[in-house]
């Protein structure tokens, strides 16, 4: 559900996926904002979009922290043109849109945010864009991450999973982390993948370690 300060945002897609085709987006607007998150739902062949108790979360804790936000509906889901796919490619480049239509929107650098299929897609995107200087990653299925990926980013980095989460792996994602640059692990107790005991929990540490990062241009 919007809240009263959020702002309904249209993301035009690239030209090559079809004229005319758009996202449909929250924006979180923060006036001073010295960073902005973007944030991914989960897969949108699940029942994954912006309206997920999760991703709101992520995008009021962001708004506390002093961050603009703006998370958004995959295509297929929702007001967003074309058909829901888990395709990665297609994922790549809808998050891609999402993040130019922030930058064009808001100084400063990106945090880039996602949740379960979300999180791996912004693991992704955040490893290969030079303007993403920090990435927050809520319950990554950890079947579908590369751990390479995370030596290879040097900005801070939050992964959050609920203690009884079936997807994700804690001895693979231990390993995983165990080499990164600037990772933190929190678990939440007695949560699965969903979070739903502990949304509050996990928004607040979200809000703590996006202030603590201090992530600026």
């Amino acid at each position: 559900m919007a809240r009263a300060f959020e702002r309904p945002a249209t993301l035009p897609l690239p030209d090559h996926v079809g004229v005319g085709q758009v996202l449909d987006g929250l924006l979180v607007p923060v006036p001073g904002a010295k960073a902005s998150a973007v944030i991914a739902p989960p897969h949108p062949q699940m029942g994954g979009s912006m309206a997920s108790p999760v991703v709101s979360e992520v995008a009021w804790a962001s708004e506390r922290a002093g961050l603009a936000s703006l998370r958004f509906d995959w295509r297929g889901v929702g007001a967003s043109s074309g058909e829901a796919s888990g395709d990665a490619r297609q994922a790549d480049i809808d998050l891609a849109c999402a993040a130019a239509f922030l930058s064009g929107t808001f100084d400063g650098p990106l945090v880039a945010c996602g949740y379960s299929f979300g999180a791996i897609a912004a693991l992704r995107f955040g490893c290969v864009t030079n303007s993403v200087k920090g990435m927050v990653l809520v319950a990554p299925p950890t079947g579908m991450m590369n751990p390479e990926t995370l030596l290879t980013f040097e900005g801070p980095l939050l992964v959050v999973a609920g203690q009884t989460d079936s997807w994700v792996d804690f001895r693979a994602l231990g390993e995983a982390t165990l080499e990164a640059p600037d990772v933190q692990v929190e678990v939440l107790p007695d949560c699965d993948h969903f979070f739903m005991t502990q949304l509050g929990p996990l928004s607040r540490c979200i809000e703590a370690w996006l202030i603590d990062a201090a992530i600026e241009g």
